[in-house]
Formats: structure tokens, sequence, C-alpha cells
């Protein structure tokens, strides 16, 4: 027997504005027109597709895990996939309605989108604004034809263009999305590329290095010695380059890979860095929520999307797992040091329910006077020197029983 649906909620508001205040959705709409070989998100390429069946399966799928979880006012939706500006703008429209319904829908929510800039769908982002959705996420990915070609790209940079004026005239937030170190790129033609993309004037910019997933055909090619990368040297320095150029323009790296004038932050994205709570539905989705006796549980969808439709009734989940405090400390530790704030030792105690271990901090001053690490005030940041080796620095912090 299906769970009953919660009652109606009152409107809600987002909170004070301290840590963690909100609450948030990832919807994954898993299909694309064409998989892009560097991709390892959990996207796949349909002839056809049941509209009317995943309405019905992602509405089903919220009122289940809407029974599950403590309420919480939800401050900010993302659609992510996949591609979901290929998702007809009457079932975004739906997800929100019951979304609403079930959890309470802030009013001032940010509700993010994700798009190709295919003229096809640009031609549809009116509709989608009518539908609720208020930031655009655009991936352009490339302002140079011959470089999204070797990335699989669909669209032309004057496409993209197109595709990013239009949203930035429809929807009060926008957002694209860039790759840097790709085969052959050079810093001085990355430069060039930079300064394109912030002539095109957004408030918020995202720069990803490539990297080489495996089970994709860019990994398989590279492992074969057929893609041109860039060397370790170049990349360090077209990371700095990309930092330094757009900060210069007002794009402040908030977080390692994502830039934007002061408010254009991705509220939703910053919740995830932030160790917050949220809620993850559609194929592959994951999520984070905070349960009433303080514990994290982490739940992981159902990939495969026939296996997830058939399984939507009871949430669609794969994985669920209540994290052990060293877990829970240990994700927040890696979340909160990808942001320019940090994270506070506070945010690790509560984790841990419990103060850190002198050890952490022992490690964590021999850090800081190496100028890799910078602890002030209770918070705990990378320097830019540390930044490049984030990896090896958390592995440095991580106490060993954290992860035994």
């Amino acid at each position: 027997m299906p769970p009953a649906e919660p009652a109606a909620v009152s409107p809600c508001t987002s909170g004070d504005g301290k840590e963690e205040a909100g609450f948030g959705i990832y919807v994954h709409w898993p299909f694309c027109l064409s998989k892009c070989p560097y991709c390892d998100f959990n996207s796949h390429v349909a002839a056809a597709i049941d509209v009317k069946a995943w309405q019905e399966r992602l509405l089903a799928a919220l009122k289940y895990q809407a029974t599950r979880v403590p309420r919480r006012c939800v401050t900010s939706v993302f659609f992510g996939g996949g591609t979901p500006s290929l998702m007809p703008p009457a079932l975004v429209e739906a997800v929100l309605a019951a979304i609403d319904r079930l959890f309470g829908l802030d009013p001032a929510a940010e509700i993010t989108l994700e798009a190709n800039p295919t003229s096809s769908e640009a031609r549809r982002f009116r509709d989608f604004l009518v539908a609720g959705v208020n930031r655009l996420s655009l991936g352009v990915q490339a302002l140079d034809d011959a470089a999204l070609a070797v990335l699989g790209r669909r669209h032309t940079a004057a496409e993209a263009i197109a595709a990013w004026e239009m949203g930035q005239s429809i929807f009060p937030r926008a957002s694209f999305d860039l790759i840097y170190g790709r085969p052959g790129q050079t810093a001085a033609a990355w430069e060039r590329e930079l300064a394109q993309a912030i002539a095109l004037s957004p408030g918020h910019l995202s720069a990803y290095q490539l990297t080489m997933e495996p089970g994709t055909p860019f990994f398989e090619r590279h492992r074969r010695g057929q893609l041109d990368l860039p060397d370790e040297e170049t990349a360090l320095r077209l990371f700095r380059l990309t930092r330094d150029v757009l900060a210069a323009a007002g794009l402040v790296a908030y977080e390692v890979s994502n830039h934007a004038h002061p408010g254009e932050e991705c509220r939703h994205n910053r919740l995830y860095w932030r160790h917050g709570p949220y809620l993850g539905v559609g194929p592959g989705a994951h999520g984070r929520l905070h349960l009433m006796d303080g514990t994290i549980m982490a739940t992981q969808a159902i990939r495969a999307p026939r296996r997830w439709l058939a399984a939507a009734g009871t949430g669609g989940l794969e994985r669920e797992e209540r994290l052990a405090p060293e877990a829970a400390a240990t994700e927040a530790l890696l979340m909160g040091l990808r942001m320019a704030e940090g994270v506070p030792l506070r945010r690790l105690e509560n984790r841990l329910g419990r103060a850190l271990p002198a050890t952490f901090m022992q490690t964590a001053e021999a850090l800081a006077a190496q100028g890799l690490l910078i602890v002030d005030r209770g918070i705990l940041r990378l320097s830019e020197e540390g930044l490049p080796l984030m990896d090896h620095l958390l592995a440095e912090l991580v106490p060993a029983e954290w992860v035994a």
C-alpha cells in the first residue's frame, strides 16, 4: 500500500541565514540527446521517453520520501542530469507543485535548471520561467568550435552565445559552464577564451578542469596515448590563470571551480558544500538527510532508469546508510575545504559529536606553518598554495581512526 500523502503545509521562509538553514531537493533527469565522451554522469540516450510515466513516478518518489524525513522548508531545487532542458516545462511545473504541496516551497527559493544551448531548447526558456525556474545553468563548455567538436558537443560557439543571451534576458539569475585543460589547449588560448566569457557579463561562471573519468571514451583514449592533454605544470598554470583573470573581473572563486559576483553564488550547491541537508530524487540521485536524532542518512537512488521507474513508488532507493560520526566529519571537511570561506571547526565537532582529536589540530597547525592551510577564528581553509594540493592535504588531515 502506498504511503499516505502528508498534509499540505503553509508557506515557509528560508530561515535566518545561519549555517545549514534551508533544505534542498535535487531532481535528476537522466536523458541526453547524445553522450559526451568525457562525461561519467548518469546520463542515457533514449529513442523514446514516456513523459507521463516519468511524471507519475517522480511525483510518487517525492511523495514517498516526504513521509520519511523531518519536515523542512525547501529553499532550493536543482534539476540536473542528463539534460533537464529536454524535460517538458509542464513536467517541471508538476514537480515543483508537488514539492510545494508535500514539503512547503520557500517563496524565495532558488530553482535551477541545467540546459544545453541548442536552439531548439533555448526557445523553451520562457516556458521554464513560467513553470517556476528562476535560475539557468547553461552547459556552454567552450567558446571555440574546434574544442566543442573534440568535446562531442552538439552546438557551436555562436549557438551557445545566442542561447546565453536569450537565457540571461529571461531568467532572473543565470550561469554557464566552461571546461579547460582540454586537448592541446594553451594558457594563451584559454586567457583569450576567458576574456570572451567575461564579455558575456555572467553573474556566475563555473570553470571545470577536464578530468579523465574511468569508463568514459576519453579515459580509454588517454590510456592509449591518443589525447594530447596539458602536462601537470600547464594544468596548474591554467588553474591559477582562471582564478586570477576571473577575480580581476569581479567573479571571485567562492568554491574551487565556481566563480561569482557577490550575491550570485549558487545557493543550492553551496548547501552541498556546507554539508547541509538535501533530498535526491531520480535515477542515481544522492541525498544527505539530517535526522531528528542528529545523525545523517546518506541515500543513493537506483541508477538504471527502467529499474528506478519500477521502484519509484518506494523512493527508488538502492542504498541508505546512517553515516558514522567519523564519516560525516570527513565528508564535511572534504566539502568545506572546497569553499573559499572554509569549514568551521564547530561543524566538524557537530558531525563527530565530540571535540576534535588533538592530533587533528596538530596536523592543521603544522600545515598552516607550511603556508598550505589557514586556521583563523575557528575556521579552517586552504591557502592559494594549498588549493592545488587539496587531495594530498585531506589525506594528511583526516585522522587514521576516522577511516579505519
